[in-house]
């Protein structure tokens, strides 16, 4: 696991690079806000979410700027 910061991740959405992210907060913090095309994370949603063991994961919390 590592850490990437903001600027890339935005890289990453914009060239509409094929990862998945995931909200990792409640259910109120996602629906009051978060970022485009971004999932929240439920456990149940995994097999769907990442059929291919290999998909890129990001995952981002409050603590996201």
């Amino acid at each position: 696991m590592k850490t990437i910061e903001r600027e890339d991740l935005k890289e990453k959405i914009d060239r509409g690079n094929n990862f998945v992210l995931l909200e990792v907060l409640s259910e109120a913090s996602y629906n009051q806000a978060h970022l485009l095309g971004a999932t929240r994370f439920q456990r149940d949603m995994i097999p769907d979410l990442l059929p291919d063991k290999t998909t890129e994961v990001v995952a981002y919390c409050s603590n996201f700027r």
